[in-house]
């Protein structure tokens, strides 16, 4: 038990409310989608009708446990990943010498390994859910991966980190339509410019560490004053995202209550980060993001079964 709790702290599993929601949004989506097209389907059409017969709600519950699975491995080595390849790094910023691997809680050997098999299990659950997830599983892989190196050479490093985890809606739509959709493509960009926008809220903590040790983020950069407004920038495209997808997916009041909610935790945050007051990031970071992640993905969830 104390070795699970271990590697649940070295990838901070708590963290994993910010993009799941966004995926189980894609993926109640795909069914309310995919049940549109069989029922527009003319009725004598035999192999629609063998293939809705086939979506049933025992298909349903195992595609959704195998999103999660998939959610959850990629999370997982992306960032253990990242703690691997960062040791030295948090080993020398006060902020992060505390984390498993500097203390020696976790070998650097153990953490690499904890990577592989979560890749491993990624891999293999794509494979039981449809072909195309498979294929571009190891590109999925790739991106939240690849995030690991880039604030090496680029305070653009903010928005791969959104890439990645904006492949959450787009991939769980794909397990259950395996199509391509624009409405669920407008929710990952709306997820690009959410993330992207936090965690540059977030390297606000690092900005003299990073500068110290020729790291790149926005606020290393560009200083803290900047940072703040292109966070603020960011967030406002993530706002127009979600304003767009309503307009386009024709959705209902519960969906825009869901919008009301998501912009005030927002602007919220905003409120509370300064450049010369850093007291409430992890208030910012934490609790304004997951509030707004679970509670506009159940409305949007709610508006797709109730209308």
């Amino acid at each position: 038990m104390y070795s699970i709790k271990k590697y649940l702290s070295l990838v901070k599993f708590s963290h994993t409310i910010f993009a799941m929601p966004f995926a189980f949004i894609g993926f109640f989506l795909g069914i309310v989608h995919r049940q549109a097209f069989y029922l527009n389907m003319p009725e004598n059409n035999t192999n629609v009708a063998i293939q809705h017969t086939y979506f049933t709600h025992q298909y349903i519950a195992e595609k959704f446990v195998l999103v999660i699975i998939c959610m959850v491995t990629a999370r997982n080595a992306a960032m253990a990943f990242n703690r691997y390849l960062d040791r030295h790094f948090d080993a020398r910023n006060p902020r992060t010498a505390i984390r498993e691997i500097p203390k020696g809680i976790i070998l650097p050997e153990s953490a690499l390994r904890f990577v592989l098999i979560n890749c491993l299990l990624f891999l293999l659950t794509t494979y039981f859910i449809n072909k195309i997830c498979f294929y571009l599983a190891p590109i999925a892989l790739f991106v939240v991966l690849f995030y690991s190196y880039t604030k090496r050479f680029t305070a653009l490093c903010h928005l791969v980190l959104g890439i990645g985890l904006s492949l959450a809606p787009i991939g769980a739509y794909l397990a259950v339509t395996g199509v391509f959709g624009l409405l669920p493509v407008l929710f990952s960009f709306a997820v690009i410019f959410w993330v992207s926008g936090f965690d540059v809220i977030y390297a606000l903590q690092d900005v003299d560490f990073d500068q110290s040790q020729k790291l790149y983020s926005i606020p290393a950069v560009f200083g803290k004053i900047n940072a703040l407004r292109i966070s603020s920038f960011l967030h406002f495209l993530s706002a127009a995202c979600v304003i767009l997808a309503g307009y386009y997916g024709n959705f209902h009041a519960l969906y825009w209550i869901g919008i009301l909610i998501f912009t005030g935790m927002l602007l919220y945050q905003h409120s509370i980060v300064k450049p010369n007051d850093l007291s409430r990031v992890n208030i910012a970071f934490m609790t304004a993001n997951g509030i707004a992640s679970v509670v506009f993905s159940a409305f949007v969830i709610a508006d797709l079964f109730i209308f």
